[in-house]
């Protein structure tokens, strides 16, 4: 049996890229930081990551052909502290999100230990295009 893949069907032209885009999303399942994905009516999303011991130069947000890319590397600390036990998690980070067409970050915000990235989904006006025939 023949795979079809839903970019090559007939009807579907120019959605080659839609299982790029599922695999993109999918390498992106690590578990740290851990974060919350919430739904604004109508048409706005915030994405919040847990970041404590993380400043905003710690922090850098990128688009990236339309991924959302969220990086952290804390500084390198000096060797003065000596830690008897040390559970709070200090390891650089990669998270990523991949967009739909239309959907834009509009602040980003780091309180509390809290990232919090605010997205909006912006509504294409509809367009009727008349394309002429040209005779040869």
């Amino acid at each position: 049996m023949t795979k079809i893949s839903l970019g090559a069907h007939p009807y579907l032209l120019g959605f080659d890229q839609l299982e790029r885009l599922a695999e993109r999303a999918a390498k992106g399942a690590e578990g740290y930081p851990p974060y919350n994905i919430e739904h604004f009516a109508p048409d706005g999303f915030r994405i919040t990551l847990a970041v404590a011991g993380f400043a905003e130069d710690d922090i850098s947000i990128t688009m990236e052909d339309r991924q959302l890319v969220i990086r952290g590397r804390q500084a390198e600390e000096d060797g003065e502290r000596v830690f008897l036990h040390r559970g709070i998690a200090a390891r650089a980070f990669q998270r990523s999100f991949v967009l739909a067409d239309g959907v834009d970050v509009t602040e980003a915000r780091l309180e509390n230990g809290l990232l919090n990235i605010d997205l909006t989904r912006v509504q294409p006006q509809q367009v009727v295009q008349t394309i002429p025939i040209s005779r040869k």
